[in-house]
């Protein structure tokens, strides 16, 4: 009997279309979680080698799992709940530190001792209405109140659905790379490929780069403390976070704090904070990156910064390692394509070349 298939294309491409259809369905359906997925898998790939540890001491798989699920919890979700009221508490501590008399007497009289300064400022104050920002500004507290509450509602979410996710990562994390291979239009070497870059990317990106803030922001909390100032925890958890972005991150924190201090008075202090700040926690990253990520991103440095500020434009905090994922699989099938088309291996990446 022959096959009712075999030359009628139309059918072909009806199919094709009717499944690209329930596929970007299924994606808008998702899209509310994508925080979550993205987390859960990069949890997932960062915690792989302390898994596999814990899978051979404990056979059961679903048990095994729930075990690692409890201590990332213990580990990560809980610290980062006590840090983040610890930020909150620090946050009003650094506001009525500016609202202290003697700290605003020494900027004062700063701007008093500069009469360009003093002017532009006037004029700027003088171009701004209180009563109407005041309105404005009540207006948009009152209409944001119940957003407020959906946000936080809605991280609790996220978080359950991470957790939900992170616990079929790790069990079944065979059954989800057999499946996405199944899935992949490419040879099986290809398709090895693909995922080792990808995770290499998301293991230096999230590991890696962390690490290297983590260190920032330790020197930069140690300078920060030694120096006097205020709300030490809060300042080194801002410049950590911005240290994820490489090359400039990190002085987008340490330089208004040594300004402030100069601001106030203290200009010896910010001198030696900035000495710190340059030679020390900002060249830091020179030398760690290298060690830690550079190896696995296999990417010049220009590439990665480049992706790692569109990904938070596009896509928020997650952006930092969505958006080096992006540029890895963007150069893993471009180089698929040359080989597949030239027979020939792909030229090298271009890495940074030593100094």
């Amino acid at each position: 009997m022959p096959d009712d298939r075999a030359g009628i294309p139309w059918k072909q491409i009806t199919l094709f279309l009717i499944t690209l259809g329930v596929v970007i369905l299924c994606a808008l359906l998702l899209r509310p979680f994508f925080s979550a997925i993205v987390l859960a898998i990069v949890l997932a790939i960062v915690t792989q080698r302390p898994y596999d540890w814990l899978a051979a001491k404990i056979k059961n798989r679903s048990l095994c799992a729930a075990i690692a699920l409890i201590l990332i919890v213990l580990a990560v979700i809980i610290p980062t709940f006590f840090l983040a009221q610890e930020l909150g508490q620090q946050t009003l501590n650094t506001v009525n530190a500016f609202r202290n008399g003697t700290h605003q007497e020494k900027i004062t009289s700063y701007i008093a001792n500069r009469p360009a300064l003093a002017s532009r400022i006037e004029a700027f104050t003088a171009s701004i209405d209180i009563n109407n920002a005041a309105r404005s500004a009540a207006a948009y507290v009152g209409g944001n109140l119940a957003g407020l509450l959906g946000n936080s509602f809605r991280i609790i979410t996220q978080l359950v659905v991470m957790l939900f996710l992170l616990f079929f990562l790790l069990r079944d994390r065979a059954l989800t790379l057999a499946s996405l291979r199944s899935l992949l239009p490419l040879h099986e070497d290809e398709s090895t490929e693909l995922l080792t870059r990808v995770g290499d990317t998301i293991l230096a990106t999230a590991l890696g780069r962390l690490t290297i803030a983590a260190v920032q922001g330790i020197l930069a909390g140690l300078a920060f403390w030694v120096l006097g100032v205020p709300a030490v925890i809060l300042w080194a958890f801002t410049l950590t976070a911005c240290a994820m972005i490489p090359g400039f991150g990190s002085f987008l924190v340490w330089g208004p704090v040594a300004i402030y201090l100069g601001l106030t008075g203290h200009w010896g202090k910010a001198a030696l904070l900035g000495i710190w700040g340059a030679f020390i926690v900002s060249t830091i990253d020179n030398i760690l990156y290298p060690i830690l990520v550079g190896s696995r991103m296999r990417a010049h440095t220009a590439t990665i910064l480049l992706s790692i500020l569109g990904g938070l434009a596009a896509f928020g905090p997650i952006g930092i390692v969505l958006g080096p994922v992006l540029f890895t699989l963007a150069s893993t099938l471009l180089d698929i394509w040359h080989t597949r088309l030239s027979h020939q291996p792909p030229p090298p990446l271009i890495a940074d070349v030593p100094p």
